[in-house]
Parts: structure tokens; C-alpha cells; sequence
């Protein structure tokens, strides 16, 4: 009886009559309660410690709309950086940070207390609520050394939330039929979309601050057409990208096949001079992960037929261009997908196959989908010869005055996506490579299909919008606040 005063006490200090709503997820926040009779899962046993946290202070910033912005948008603010225009990004951030992650709290408050209770969604709350509870509290950025602690914070953010991706494709395993599936995959999509927005706009700032103080830089002088903008690369070219990419899947397959497989060979065909301004890791993400199905499922079908010896056949990209967007289609003749599967193709809840993708995500306690969330702490000789190679490909003109270890630091952090491919065992299947890569693709106004001929291969369709004029592509109000 205490603790149901406790919970009705809380509830009444909510300044909202809709709060009644979310009593569940207020309680599971505001206290603990004792263990329910009828366990639906085992994660309900998890014990989370009770947490007083003001309604009204987040009310404040679920109230404020999150201001979307465009690729364009970051390219023309970091074309010519002065320490105004840094300073004036450092307060966007600033501000703009709490706002978004404060829709997504609420959005998690809103499910219900059987979900909210999870191991993996509760600590993916605490998560959030700190960086909520640290960002707001940042007083206005007034000059560079504000700034230099600003990015500090957001560093320090960007490191704790690297395990954000598998809590909450754990989470939404183990909620598998506590709540309908696709309500859980339109708030997987909407949470991790806005989790790519934040880190945008942290990441940006990140990399204009770090031009600023570079020894190389002039403050007002416009950035090289060849360079990136922060970390937008203003000439992305398909081709180049496709075939690194290429390059990333084939030693993977290597290190999972063996050196004696047969690989299939990757052929890129079409407009080959395509380029258009990009987040460079958004894009090494999709490709690479569409590269690697069409490899595995090419090889694993060869490897069934009766003449193993010979070539398998090749994976074929091909690349489109035309006034207003970019398209790549990668076909491959790996079996296609079989039906029982289609169902959950871009589902993060993967139905008969949910214990086994449970399992493989225990092995993947951190998951780097973005420049700068992945520390590279081993990197072999060779490695360093190719990125160094892809470096020169590239073409930093201004960093030719930079000492080699600032070069090593900056091409590790310029590639580290591809990396990310790696991290995990090569054969180790997540479930979420094609359902994540779609939210990639959305984000800036672009599109990802596919089309399977069962017992034959697939067409995979990437749509990417070349202007780079199209807002990112997220829910600017807490969901259920927006309806």
C-alpha cells in the first residue's frame, strides 16, 4: 500500500493530465516494484534502482521541436569556419542535443511497463537520461575553450553510447510478443534514426572544431572542393566507394571461407564518374553490408552445387545517375532469399531466428556504425599501406603540412567505417544489417529495396538523393506528442 501511494504521489506531481498515460513507465522509473506473479519474460527479474527524476524539466524540452537540417546545410555553414561560425555550431548543439534525446525518452516512457522494465531497454534509458540530464545542464558556449568542453562532453557521450545498437536489438528480441511487432519496429526505427541525427550533429561539430585547430588551417579560408566539410565529403564517388567496399567484404569472406574458396568476383558497371556529397560512413555502412549478403549467399549456394571448382558467378553493381539522385543496384545470383524469411526482412524482430540472433548479439557488446565511434587500437602494416593509399586517392590537399602521425590519426578516422565491418566474427549473423541500413538510407530522403527471384538471386536498389538539399529525415516531437 506504500509503495502505491509513492506511485500516485509521483503521478500527481506531473504538471500534464496526459501523464496518466505512461504510469506504468513513471513507475518503473520513479521506483521499484516488488516482482510480478506472472513473469511474461525473464528480463522482469532484472532489478533497477530507483531514480527520482522530475517530470516537469523534461516536459520543458519535449515541448521544443528538434531543427532538422540538410547536407547542404553543413557544407555552406563549414565552407568558410571562423570562430563565430564554430561557436554558433557549439550552441545548435548544445541545445539541440537534450531536445532530441528528450523526444526519445519520452517515446520510451510511452511503452509499456513489461517493455520499459527490460534489462537492455532500461539500461539503454539510464543511458539516455544521463546524457539528457548532462547536456542540458551545459551553460551557453561563449568562447573556444567553452567549446574544447563542450566537445569534451559530447566525446565522452559518443564513447557510453556505443552499446546503444545491441541493447536495443536485445530488447526488442526479448519483447518478442509482449507487443505487437511492427509497434516495435516503428519505435526501433524512429529511435535509432534519431540516434544517427544526434550523432550527425555531435560528429560535425567534432570535426569542424578539429579543422579549427588544426596547424594547417586559416581561419575564413574556403575549404578545398576535393576535402571534407566536417565529416560531409563533398565529392563522394560511387565507383571508389563500391569498389573499397568491395575490397573490405572479400577479406572478410577470406578470413570466414578460407584462402582456397572460390570468391565471386564484384563487376562495377555504369556511370562511373557519379559523385555527389555524402556522410561517407552512411554510405560504406549499406554498401558493405549489401556486398557482404550478395558474397556470403554466391558463396554458400557454390559451395552446394556440384562443380565447386569452378568461378562462381560475379556480383554485378551497377551504377545510375541521373538530375536529382543516384542509383546503385547490386545483383547477385546467390539463391535469393527463401520465403519464410521474407516476413522479416526489415523487421529488427526476427521471429523463428530470434533466439539464435539473441545469441550471436551477446558476442557484439559494442556495434560502430559512424566515423569516430570506433577506436582502431590494432592496426597492421598493411592496413596502414591501403589507408594510407585510399588517403592519397582521396586527396586532403592541406594535409600535406601535417606531421604523419596527425595523418594516421585523421585517415583512421576517415576509414574507420569499413572497419566496423570487421569487428565481428565474419560469420556471425546479427539480423539487423538490412533493417539498419534502411534507416541509413532514409535518413537523408533515400530509399533501399530489394527484389528476390527464390532460387535464383537478388537486385538490391539504393536510392541516394545527389543535391544534398534534402532535410535529415526524423521525427522532430516525441511520437505520440506528434499526433
Amino acid at each position: 500500500m506504500r509503495r502505491l501511494q509513492h506511485v500516485t504521489a509521483a503521478v500527481r506531481l506531473s504538471s500534464r493530465a496526459g501523464e496518466l498515460r505512461t504510469l506504468g513507465a513513471a513507475a518503473a522509473a520513479l521506483i521499484q516494484l516488488p516482482n510480478r506473479r506472472h513473469s511474461h519474460s525473464s528480463s522482469q527479474s532484472h532489478a533497477h534502482s530507483p531514480k527520482w527524476r522530475p517530470v516537469s524539466v523534461l516536459d520543458e524540452w519535449v515541448a521544443k521541436e528538434a531543427r532538422p537540417i540538410s547536407l547542404r546545410q553543413l557544407m555552406v555553414f563549414g565552407r568558410s569556419l571562423t570562430e563565430s561560425r564554430l561557436i554558433s555550431s557549439a550552441n545548435y548543439v548544445r541545445t539541440e542535443l537534450p531536445t532530441r534525446i528528450a523526444h526519445r525518452i519520452r517515446d520510451m516512457q510511452k511503452l509499456p511497463y513489461v517493455v520499459v522494465t527490460n534489462k537492455h531497454f532500461n539500461e539503454v534509458y539510464d543511458l539516455y537520461y544521463t546524457a539528457f540530464d548532462t547536456f542540458r545542464k551545459v551553460r551557453e558556449v561563449k568562447n573556444l575553450d567553452d567549446n574544447d568542453r563542450l566537445c569534451a562532453t559530447i566525446r565522452t557521450m559518443l564513447n557510453a553510447h556505443l552499446t546503444v545498437i545491441p541493447k536495443l536489438a536485445m530488447g526488442i528480441l526479448e519483447c518478442n510478443g509482449l507487443k505487437d511487432a511492427a509497434e516495435l519496429d516503428k519505435f526501433m526505427n524512429t529511435i535509432l534514426r534519431s540516434r544517427i541525427s544526434r550523432r550527425v550533429i555531435a560528429e560535425q561539430h567534432l570535426a569542424l572544431t578539429e579543422t579549427f585547430h588544426a596547424p594547417w588551417f586559416s581561419p575564413g579560408a574556403k575549404l578545398s572542393e576535393s576535402d571534407f566539410i566536417g565529416e560531409v565529403f563533398l565529392r563522394c564517388v560511387a565507383k571508389d566507394v563500391i569498389s573499397r567496399c568491395g575490397d573490405a567484404v572479400t577479406s572478410i569472406a577470406r578470413r570466414a571461407y578460407g584462402p582456397d574458396i572460390a570468391l565471386p568476383e564484384i563487376k562495377i558497371v555504369g556511370h562511373l564518374e557519379a559523385n555527389f556529397p555524402y556522410i561517407l560512413s552512411h554510405l560504406e555502412y549499406i554498401i558493405g553490408e549489401l556486398l557482404r549478403n550478395s558474397v556470403q549467399a554466391v558463396v554458400e549456394k557454390h559451395q552446394k552445387s556440384k562443380n565447386k571448382s569452378a568461378q562462381p558467378p560475379p556480383i554485378e553493381v551497377t551504377i545510375c545517375e541521373s538530375n536529382q539522385h543516384v542509383i546503385i543496384r547490386i545483383s547477385d545470383q546467390g539463391g535469393g532469399i527463401p520465403r519464410e524469411s521474407m516476413p522479416y526482412l526489415w523487421s529488427f524482430s526476427k521471429g523463428p531466428a530470434s533466439k539464435e540472433i539473441l545469441a550471436n548479439l551477446g558476442q557484439v557488446p559494442k556495434m560502430a556504425a559512424t566515423m569516430q565511434e570506433l577506436q582502431i587500437d590494432d592496426i597492421n602494416p598493411e592496413s596502414n599501406k591501403k589507408i594510407e593509399t585510399l588517403h592519397q586517392k582521396y586527396g586532403h590537399q592541406s594535409v600535406q603540412s601535417l606531421s604523419a602521425e596527425e595523418k594516421e590519426r585523421e585517415d583512421r578516422a576517415k576509414y574507420s567505417s569499413l572497419a566496423s565491418l570487421s569487428s565481428r566474427p565474419p560469420n556471425l549473423r546479427l539480423g539487423m544489417g538490412l533493417p539498419l541500413s534502411r534507416v541509413y538510407a532514409e535518413y537523408w530522403a533515400g530509399s533501399l529495396a530489394l527484389h528476390s527471384l527464390e532460387g535464383y538471386g537478388v537486385d538490391a536498389f539504393l536510392q541516394i538523393s545527389k543535391l544534398g538539399n534534402k532535410n535529415e529525415q526524423l521525427t522532430t516531437r516525441a511520437t505520440m506528442d506528434a499526433v
